[in-house]
């Protein structure tokens, strides 16, 4: 199969070095070229390409102008940002709009080309470097919302409810757990539940965040033994 790119970007010389080297592969074929946002999306709607690289900062229509408009035509287009921003912000506001994917310019081509065949194959992509970023905003926004968690609640964790929120902070999931601890999975969801009446979380993602600000991983112990 063929996969058709449409490639949005105001800088001819990177377009034209991307072009060239999107080319060399047997089964890319670069089907249009756009110099802004407005002309992407039109292009974007004749030609129905299988997958767009769209850049974010260009004249006419930003690209997360071009962004929202492409997929308001074609919400199973894939569209890949690919830009020269490393802003956070940038990143979320892209994947809130619906873009398949976020890469920075500084890829290497291999990452880039098989960047292109995930996202066309229904996979989301990112350039490593945002990824960290990406981690941390989600993270943060937990942070905003966890409850206060009072002295007390801490001072009565047992060792063994200890050693689960290290893993959580690790995460592991129920079954890990139970194998690591050599628990039953019953046994580590009833602590768990316990866990977050007392301290408030109300989800496990709250409890493992908690977990991982304080490095609670500490708690576990090789070759830690017998069922509760």
């Amino acid at each position: 199969m063929t996969i058709r790119i449409l490639l949005v970007d105001d800088h001819t010389l990177f377009r034209s070095g991307l072009k060239a080297l999107l080319s060399r592969q047997s089964d890319f074929e670069v089907v249009g070229e756009a110099a802004d946002g407005l002309e992407g999306v039109k292009l974007a709607e004749q030609l129905k390409p299988d997958v767009v690289l769209l850049d974010l900062d260009m004249p006419v229509m930003r690209g997360t102008e071009a962004l929202a408009q492409m997929l308001e035509n074609d919400r199973q287009l894939p569209i890949v940002m690919l830009t020269v921003s490393e802003d956070a912000e940038d990143l979320k506001e892209a994947f809130v709009l619906g873009a398949r994917g976020y890469l920075v310019k500084n890829i290497d081509a291999e990452y880039l080309v098989q960047s292109v065949r995930q996202t066309v194959a229904g996979e989301s992509v990112m350039s490593p470097e945002m990824t960290s970023k990406f981690v941390n905003g989600i993270r943060a926004k937990h942070l905003s919302l966890m409850p206060e968690v009072k002295p007390e609640a801490v001072r009565t964790l047992t060792e063994r409810e200890r050693q689960i929120l290290g893993c959580l902070a690790q995460g592991a999931s129920n079954r890990e757990i139970a194998k690591l601890l050599n628990m039953s999975e019953s046994t580590v969801k009833a602590h768990l539940q316990r866990i977050m009446r007392r301290f408030d979380f109300s989800s496990r993602v709250q409890a493992a965040v908690y977990a991982a600000e304080r490095h609670m991983d500490r708690y576990l112990l090789d070759g830690v033994a017998a069922d509760d």
